[in-house]
């Protein structure tokens, strides 16, 4: 197995790689976001285990970035941070990561998790999403190939989650979904997805592509039951 071990304190880094070296994996380490996304560009993953604090910029800004446009966006990310709250934690699966540990770890707990994630893996070939035609609603087109969303023709970035999120919603327009049905249909066997989840998913929409987020246009909130996006023609390509 080839991991990459993203963490900009040297001891955490050692040790990472001396376990799994003892193992007989492959380790690469950076110190940065800059020198990862370099390793990233130059060679492919089994899995990558990122630090959220980093010198240069955080590690969700990467994680982000590496969902959405890199070779390697189907590697398994697994996220470290001192930060144990539960928004911390959305904000890593709404970036794209796959699980999230809390510093301090154990080695074994690290190994575990790991191992988990590479068994499930992610393989970009077999993603159902990359097969969808690109669609075209008011002023969005959504790309599915590229993962692109486009607003009056202006790039605007989303994370794996929200566009799967955009792209189910405004597929079926008018179409009430709740919750359940969203966390059943796009995220089933991802236990970390919530409800909560998905409240934070559209707020985070509505800013990106609602002229007035307050007062939407594009996703609607059925109260009682749970959201729709506008009853508009949708074009498919």
């Amino acid at each position: 197995m080839r991991i990459l071990v993203v963490d900009d304190h040297r001891e955490t880094r050692e040790l990472i790689t001396r376990h799994f070296a003892r193992a007989g994996h492959m380790v690469q380490t950076a110190s940065s976001c800059a020198e990862a996304a370099r390793v990233l560009g130059a060679m492919s993953f089994d899995v990558v285990v990122l630090d959220v604090m980093l010198p240069d910029t955080s590690g969700l800004v990467l994680c982000e970035t590496v969902r959405a446009e890199h070779t390697n966006r189907g590697v398994p990310i697994l996220m470290l941070t001192a930060r144990a709250e539960e928004s911390d934690k959305l904000s890593g699966f709404n970036s794209g990561a796959d699980d999230y540990l809390t510093k301090p770890f154990s080695m074994r707990e690290l190994s575990a998790r790991v191992a988990a994630l590479r068994r499930r893996g992610r393989p970009v070939p077999a993603d159902r999403m990359a097969q969808a035609p690109t669609i075209h609603v008011g002023d969005l087109t959504l790309i599915p190939a590229r993962r692109e969303l486009q607003v009056r023709r202006r790039r605007v970035p989303l994370t794996p989650h929200e566009f799967r999120l955009l792209y189910e919603l405004a597929s079926h327009p008018g179409e009430v979904y709740t919750r359940d049905r969203l966390l059943a249909e796009l995220w089933q066997g991802e236990t970390y997805v919530t409800g909560r989840s998905i409240d934070t998913l559209v707020r985070r929409l509505r800013c990106k592509i609602e002229s007035e987020p307050s007062e939407p246009h594009y996703l609607l909130t059925i109260w009682g039951e749970g959201y729709k996006f506008a009853d508009v023609p949708v074009s498919r390509a």
